[in-house]
């Protein structure tokens, strides 16, 4: 066999990822506030940009985009062109502040009252906290100035900094009394303060979610192991096989190790909605983009005319091309960016439409690809449109992913399939509506929530409960007996 040289002509398809291109889907992942910087940096370095300068009055006259959604007989919305000014003659920027902070008044039954959720509680120490859980939880006088002292000497982070033989001298009493309020004291609230070590204060919070066993306690024994990545090692100490060993250690990971820093001064980053979702009068729903968040800026084609006539050079020609092209990309890229928000945000509208009008527990189960689908765009242009951008609704401001849940099937197969997050908040009213008498465990919330046409295992009530940061049914049950006999007094 010879081989010659020869020329093959073949035609094919192919993506190009021009840098055009790659920053359009940059801008479209982008935050509000990481938007605002990424222009005015474009602002900085391209002469040709400027700032969008509009008038009240100007503004009052063109509102932005918007669509006007309502409900056909059959119950299922119906998308039709909106007014471009809202009721009472308001100009959407006037309502801007108020739609971003104002707490939702609607109950799910379309009640008035407070949606206590939407309230960030007001920071206090660590030390304010522990003090106020001794005075209602110590009652004998020395226990008390014992376990005062001991909290004066919690750090930030929730340990114990100290011996107990100091304190034992210190305040002239018996180290045993010293160790028997220590021992009160760490089951105070939140799981694993007043540890001495790393493995002690993990120790504590396994034992209040009762999943301390002897097999943790070895491998908190061997943390030094786990630190190293000595896997084999610890798998050999503990006496578990490696897929115990790996749930092991994916629980201890779940843990927090410096359960103190939750309290004290808190940093809040302030949420500016991209979309704003109001009523309208005849029952649909008007949906706007946030203009507020939206940079405004414009190509300023009078200074480039000016200025390419002086131009004298290719390279100073070439300079102000790339500026100007530059400068178009970016206005055009803004543009799409915030029709492609408004697009999959009314879709989102669309199918949780229930939510809207009903409460959490009419949340639909909803993926990406549907909403792709109905919209006629690649799943992963709506997974970027959805990240890090909220929409401001009646019920409260949500990031739009919160739209986004699995969905559960209903019990004995029929009926239509729930929404995770209705399930978690199912959870929640019936872990509210217990007495001290008729604490639910997991298992009966099983059947409750199977009564309901819910059907879930018992690991994934648990796994719900958690996430709510709801305690077990012991830990509740010892709770609501204590409110019950300070209620008494």
């Amino acid at each position: 066999m010879v081989l010659t040289p020869k020329l093959e002509l073949r035609q094919g398809q192919q993506l190009v990822m021009t840098p055009q291109l790659q920053q359009a889907i940059r801008l479209l992942q982008l935050s509000n506030l990481e938007l605002g910087v990424f222009v005015e940096n474009e602002l900085e370095r391209n002469p040709l940009l400027e700032r969008e300068e509009i008038a009240r009055e100007a503004a009052q006259a063109e509102t932005g985009p918007q669509q006007k959604f309502g409900v056909r007989d059959d119950g299922k919305p119906e998308v039709r062109n909106g007014e471009s000014t809202p009721p009472n003659g308001e100009h959407p920027g006037d309502r801007i502040g108020w739609a971003s902070v104002r707490p939702s008044t609607h109950n799910g039954d379309g009640s008035e009252g407070a949606n206590l959720e939407e309230f960030v509680a007001a920071s206090r120490s660590l030390a304010d906290h522990l003090t106020e859980q001794l005075n209602l939880m110590v009652t004998d006088p020395a226990e008390r100035l014992i376990g005062a002292h001991l909290i004066h000497m919690v750090d930030e982070s929730g340990y114990l900094r100290g011996s107990l033989d100091d304190v034992a001298a210190r305040l002239g009493a018996p180290r045993s009394l010293v160790a028997k309020v220590l021992t009160g004291l760490q089951g105070f609230d939140p799981p694993g303060v007043f540890a001495r070590d790393l493995a002690e204060c993990l120790a504590l919070q396994l034992k209040d979610a009762n999943r301390y066993d002897p097999q943790i306690a070895k491998l908190l024994d061997n943390l030094a192991l786990l630190g190293n990545h000595n896997l084999g090692a610890l798998r050999r100490a503990v006496g578990v096989d490696h897929d115990e060993l790996i749930e092991m250690v994916a629980e201890i990971k779940r843990l927090n190790p410096k359960p103190g820093l939750k309290f004290g001064s808190i940093q809040i980053q302030p949420i500016l909605p991209d979309v704003l979702v109001r009523p309208a009068p005849d029952g649909g729903w008007v949906l706007e983009l946030n203009t507020e968040t939206l940079p405004r800026v414009l190509v300023n084609r009078s200074y480039y005319a000016n200025v390419a006539k002086t131009a004298r050079s290719n390279e100073d020609r070439g300079y102000l091309l790339d500026c100007l092209q530059n400068a178009n990309w970016l206005v055009k890229s803004l543009d799409q960016r915030a029709r492609t928000i408004l697009r999959v945000a009314e879709e989102i509208v669309r199918q949780q439409v229930g939510f809207l009008a009903h409460g959490v527990e009419h949340l639909k189960p909803l993926n990406l690809r549907a909403v792709a689908d109905a919209i006629n765009m690649h799943e992963s242009t709506v997974s970027r449109v959805t990240s890090n951008k909220y929409m401001s609704t009646p019920r409260g401001i949500f990031e739009l992913k919160y739209f986004f849940t699995s969905a559960i099937s209903a019990a004995n197969g029929t009926g239509e399939a729930h929404s995770s997050e209705a399930v978690r908040h199912r959870i929640r009213q019936l872990i509210e509506s217990e007495t001290p008498q008729s604490v639910l465990s997991d298992d009966k919330l099983v059947e409750c929530l199977k009564a309901d046409g819910i059907d879930i295992a018992r690991r994934t009530v648990a796994k719900y409960r958690e996430a709510l940061r709801i305690p077990s049914s012991v830990q509740r049950r010892r709770a609501k007996q204590m409110a019950a006999r300070l209620k008494q007094e």
